[in-house]
């Protein structure tokens, strides 16, 4: 069984509750001992901008913000799609704690090594 965990995110605020449940599931995958990374593309990064994701839920009463709490106070890795970031006048300065821009070689690479979860 592999350690390690990758999740990737695609839908931000136009799907609050997928974009939840990734990072829900990512928060399980911690606390059951693996070794998780967030990868945020498309529209999933807003969610890593901060003031965002406060305001985000789903449709099971989950906040988005509590997920991303956890994974934040754990030093979950939180990788934000650089063109895509940028494409949404998103820059590094703009992200939240813990959150830092990845380019797509990363995300292949963290793929390899992963077990993958894609939202």
């Amino acid at each position: 069984m592999n350690k390690r965990v990758l999740v990737v995110l695609s839908c931000g605020t136009d799907n609050p509750n997928r974009a939840t449940r990734a990072l829900f599931f990512a928060m399980v995958a911690h606390k059951k001992g693996k070794e998780v990374s967030v990868f945020l593309l498309d529209e999933a990064v807003y969610l890593a901008k901060r003031g965002i994701v406060g305001h985000l839920r789903a449709a099971t009463g989950d906040s988005a913000d509590d997920h991303l709490h956890y994974l934040q106070e754990y030093g979950v890795s939180l990788l934000v799609c650089t063109p895509c970031a940028v494409a949404r006048q998103i820059a590094e300065s703009d992200l939240i704690r813990g959150a830092r821009m990845a380019k797509g070689d990363e995300l292949i690479d963290l793929a390899e090594e992963s077990s993958v979860l894609s939202f």
